[in-house]
Parts: structure tokens; C-alpha cells; sequence
């Protein structure tokens, strides 16, 4: 593999490099968000998490169920949340049975989520019927809701959140692992003493 080819590393890498500098970030309604606010309000409402003993909760799919999981470690090891995963094999696979995969999230969400808990939902595609309605679910509970999604820019997950982080790929590596690399900048600043 040559240096010029597609999938060179360094080819890569300038390829994750373009997505992150063009990473948009929105409200609910749709309006911009400078992507330095956006990070350094998603790190005032987990302190507001942590310092109120709320719960922060993180789910995703396949390759983004990994990112939770990683990120999730960071939260509860690095900025001291109370930070849990949802795809518990028994309980997930019990709701999937029981209610239908797409309900599964929702289901745990509905007994979980309480006022002033956050669900982070992760979603390379912002497609995944399972996650909006994990989202949706938190809103009805009084939670907040931040996004992390990628591929087309009108995705039905990036209108869910009240901070909706969109990465402009559609290669699924690069979307992953951008979204592992914001989430590990925000955990990142609890360990660095960097609140807001």
C-alpha cells in the first residue's frame, strides 16, 4: 500500500483530521453551536450531574456500544460520575425479547432516567430506531439528551438532543472513533480541573 493510497494511515488520519475541524454541533431547534460552547456546556450539565448525584447514561449499537463503554469508564473513573452502560447481555436481550429491539433502551430508560439525568446516544447513522427512542424515552422522563451521530446531516437522531455533536463522514471507523475522541476530550477536562 502506497502513501497516496485511500487507506494509507496518513491518508486516514488527514481524513479523521478534516472530519473533527468540521465536527457541527446544534440545540434542540437547530441553531448553531460553536463547537467549544457546545463541549464546554455538555461539561456544566455532567458536573451539574455529578455534583447533584443525577445518573449519566450511555447507549449505542455494535461499534458505538463500544465507544459508550469506553466512554463510560472514562465518566465514572475520570470525572467521578455516576456513569452506566445499558447493554447488560441479560436485561438487553430480556427487553429485546419482550418489547421488540427497537424498544429495548427505552424500556431500562423508562425505570432508570430521572429529572435531571443525561443519556448520551450514540448513533454512527442517527438512524438507529432503538436509540431515538432511547432519546425520546429520556425526554419524557425530564432527562437531557446529548447526541452523537454522523452520516447525512438531517439524521432524525441529531434533532433529538439538546446538544447534538455531527461528524460529516459516512465511513463508519472514522465517525466511531471520532466520537470516542470528543467524548474522551470532555471526560478529559474533569480530569484536568477545566470546567466551566
Amino acid at each position: 500500500m502506497t502513501m497516496n493510497s485511500p487507506m494509507s494511515l496518513v491518508n486516514r488520519a488527514h481524513q479523521f483530521n478534516t472530519m473533527l475541524g468540521s465536527c457541527e454541533v446544534t440545540h434542540k431547534n437547530g441553531s448553531a453551536y460553536e463547537l467549544e460552547a457546545a463541549i464546554a456546556e455538555a461539561c456544566k450539565q455532567l458536573a451539574v450531574v455529578r455534583d447533584s448525584g443525577r445518573g449519566l447514561y450511555l447507549v449505542g449499537n455494535g461499534g458505538s456500544a463500544g465507544v459508550a463503554s469506553h466512554a463510560m469508564t472514562d465518566f465514572f473513573n475520570v470525572a467521578k460520575l455516576r456513569a452506566t452502560t445499558l447493554h447488560d447481555l441479560s436485561l438487553l436481550t430480556c427487553m429485546a425479547n419482550d418489547y421488540g429491539y427497537e424498544n429495548a433502551f427505552a424500556r431500562i430508560l423508562a425505570q432508570m432516567v430521572r429529572p435531571g439525568d443525561v443519556v448520551i446516544a450514540i448513533s454512527s447513522s442517527g438512524n438507529s430506531m432503538n436509540i431515538r427512542n432511547a432519546a425520546l424515552q429520556t425526554q419524557l422522563n425530564h432527562g437531557s439528551v446529548i447526541t452523537f451521530s454522523g452520516f447525512k446531516r438531517e439524521n432524525p437522531l441529531r434533532a433529538m438532543g439538546e446538544i447534538n455533536f455531527w461528524l460529516d463522514s459516512c465511513d463508519y471507523g472514522l465517525v466511531e472513533i471520532g466520537h470516542q475522541f470528543i467524548l474522551h476530550n470532555i471526560s478529559d477536562r474533569f480530569g484536568a480541573g477545566l470546567l466551566p
